[in-house]
């Protein structure tokens, strides 16, 4: 049953908690030997930290991933026995957030291990990670400076960390050599740090194989029901479903134009649908069908899905309103207060990124305060 506020809301989410579970349990199935973790950065990926942690724990998941200790302290009530690290690592100022919410820094740099080791000297000995970058060129020590970090004999005792990571710049195109090269710098580093935990794979990784899954993977995209491999079918059952209510539907004559700029133009009568969704949403200008700089690059914008049919979008999406063609449904068929489908079931959230520019991540990371959410679940 829908709740009232869900069935008179302008812009709705629907949110598939199940297949959420189900998404994490595949990518655990995958990872083998490894256990796979679950991140939860940016309000999981959009959809909301306050549901989709407990699914996740509830589905099996003791391992999590946020970006700021702040995140971090947000999500400790929710699975108070799971373990969270956080990317971020630990700055002056902050470490007492970690020791009160029993967070786990990522150290990423010299600075970061000097501030960590000074933390310690007063706290006494507490769980890190350490993170190595092996050609991300983004966050983590060197090779060579984790390698001597490993044979120094004046590093102290109480640095002992419970995971070695690093991140795969390229493991959404399964043959870049990059997958390679990382894997092998990796290795040496593993192998310095001998006995510790490891981790490699993100979503992508994961399908790389089991040469890239260690001790423990990364899952993230894959989870929320975004693709994970540039090119591959989509293995993932879809998340989120993103709905807006038609306000009005108009006909526009053969030679007229509509939206700003007059960046639609019309060469039969047709029926425009004016739907109540636009930047402001994160439905991104440019998704338009027209009248935007991308649009010289890629000649159509977004489809909507509307009565078992796509309908593109045509002209610029505007703040709070996108319009829609719905000529080519039956006459009467469409009518104000039916709802189109920006993406969902029906139209898969990456196909809509493609339209933009964009990719999945960025649009489930960009959804508005002014969608009614409901979550579901069917398990």
């Amino acid at each position: 049953m829908h709740s009232p506020e869900f069935l008179a809301a302008s812009n709705r989410l629907t949110i598939d908690l199940a297949a959420l579970a189900d998404n994490w349990r595949s990518m655990d199935e995958r990872s083998g030997k490894a256990r796979a973790a679950a991140v939860l950065k940016a309000d999981a990926y959009g959809i909301g930290v306050f549901e989709a942690a407990p699914a996740l724990y509830a589905a099996g998941a003791r391992d999590f991933f946020v970006a700021s200790v702040e995140e971090g302290a947000e999500l400790r009530p929710l699975i108070p026995d799971a373990r969270i690290y956080i990317l971020a690592g630990m700055w002056p100022g902050n470490e007492e957030l970690f020791f009160a919410n029993d967070l786990v820094p990522i150290v990423n740099s010299d600075e970061q291990l000097a501030v960590f080791m000074a933390a310690l000297s007063e706290r006494g000995d507490y769980p890190c990670v350490l993170h190595v970058d092996t050609g991300m060129n983004r966050l983590g020590l060197s090779v060579e400076e984790a390698l001597a970090l490993a044979q120094d004999p004046a590093r102290p005792a109480s640095f002992s960390p419970v995971l070695v990571m690093s991140h795969l710049a390229c493991a959404d195109d399964p043959p870049h050599p990059m997958n390679l090269g990382q894997l092998q710098r990796f290795r040496e580093v593993t192998a310095a740090f001998d006995g510790i935990p490891a981790s490699l794979a993100n979503s992508g990784g994961v399908f790389l194989g089991v040469d890239y899954h260690f001790d423990l993977t990364r899952p993230g995209i894959s989870v929320y029901g975004g693709e994970a491999v540039n090119g591959a079918a989509n293995r993932m059952k879809p998340v989120v479903a993103a709905e807006a209510r038609i306000l009005q539907v108009r006909t526009v004559p053969s030679g007229g134009t509509a939206s700003y700029g007059a960046s639609a133009r019309f060469t039969r009568d047709s029926r425009i649908a004016t739907v109540a969704v636009g930047y402001a949403d994160g439905y991104h200008r440019s998704l338009s069908g027209g009248g935007v700089t991308l649009r010289q690059a890629m000649p159509s914008g977004a489809d909507g899905f509307l009565h078992g049919q796509r309908v593109p979008h045509v002209g610029r999406v505007t703040m709070d309103l996108s319009l829609f063609d719905v000529t080519d449904l039956p006459e009467g068929a469409v009518r104000a207060g039916d709802y189109v489908e920006l993406f969902g079931r029906n139209i898969a959230i990456d196909d809509v990124a493609r339209a933009g520019g964009t990719i999945g991540y960025e649009l489930l990371t960009s959804l508005g305060r002014r969608y009614c959410r409901e979550y579901i679940d069917n398990s």
